[in-house]
């Protein structure tokens, strides 16, 4: 359905900014940023979009 074959190094990339940022703010005693603040799922490559070759007219009716 998408063209992007996983989200594994998205995901490493996310974790990995994330413990960075943890790391730093521990450092100054500052309280760490939320979790949801990393890894939005919307900017990985694989973001829920398909695409049908030939879509039925019932497939696209709301």
């Amino acid at each position: 359905m998408t063209t992007a074959d996983s989200d594994k190094a998205f995901k490493q990339a996310e974790h990995r900014r994330e413990r960075r940022a943890v790391k730093a703010r521990l450092e100054f005693d500052e309280e760490p940023m939320p979790t949801k603040a990393f890894g939005n799922p919307w900017a990985s490559e694989k973001d829920g979009k398909q695409w049908l070759a030939e879509p039925s007219p019932k497939l696209m009716r709301k």
